[in-house]
């Protein structure tokens, strides 16, 4: 299997992915990534806006070599052009950031590329781009992404019915507000603060897996991305 079709059967299988820094709520990374890895992640993005290129390649190392240890997916945020250099599987693009053909050219023939979407039409054409995933939301207001609305639930049920790639709920999902979430159809999440804020991380992961797993996963859609 060549590497490019190993990410996609990973990502077609994934159910838990973590957003994080280079130092998650004031703790080296690797506190915070393993023992989350351990329970469950299967997907990790690091996003550091502002760091300079030395500092995230060196965050990122951490991050490959805990993610390849455990089978999980590495993914920077909106630095395709450095998702070789730091042994990524993929970028992660906003609807503000690099075009999603453009940023699969900077990172390079089979790497994974997501979108943010925040609307049914940002669902839509976040398919017919390209997006070998996506991240839909907010579906609460988190300060993670401040300035950006919650969307509510309807945009979760709206994917439920049009994605046909692997798409993540996301914004203010933890364990009081995933029931909600996966009831509304998402079979996958992505969260932040409620892992990296967790005084055990590993078992907050293991508990937002097991409520996603109660939600079957579809289908892969078979159709070649890229």
């Amino acid at each position: 299997m060549s590497p490019s079709s190993a990410r996609r059967e990973r990502l077609d299988r994934a159910r838990l992915y973590l957003v994080a820094g280079a130092r998650p709520a004031g703790r080296p990374l690797a506190d915070v990534l393993a023992p989350a890895l351990a329970g469950g992640v299967d997907v990790f993005q690091l996003r550091e806006k502002d760091a300079a290129d030395a500092d995230l390649l060196a965050a990122a190392a951490v991050a490959c070599e805990l993610c390849a240890a455990a089978g999980a997916l590495f993914i920077l945020n909106d630095r395709p052009d450095l998702v070789v250099a730091a042994g990524a599987d993929g970028a992660h693009v906003g609807q503000d950031d690099l075009p999603i053909a453009r940023a699969r050219d900077l990172a390079g023939p089979g790497a994974l590329i997501g979108r943010s979407t925040h609307s049914p039409a940002q669902v839509d054409a976040a398919h017919a781009d390209g997006a070998d995933y996506l991240g839909v939301g907010p579906v609460h207001a988190t300060p993670t992404k401040p300035g950006r609305p919650a969307v509510g639930l309807d945009l979760v049920t709206y994917a439920a019915g049009a994605a046909t790639r692997p798409w993540f709920a996301i914004g203010g999902i933890d364990a009081d507000t995933i029931a909600a979430v996966t009831a509304a159809g998402a079979p996958r999440a992505a969260v932040v603060r409620a892992i990296t804020d967790a005084a055990d991380p590993r078992a907050v992961a293991a508990g937002l897996r097991a409520a996603l797993e109660a939600v079957p996963l579809p289908e892969p859609a078979g159709a070649p991305r890229g």
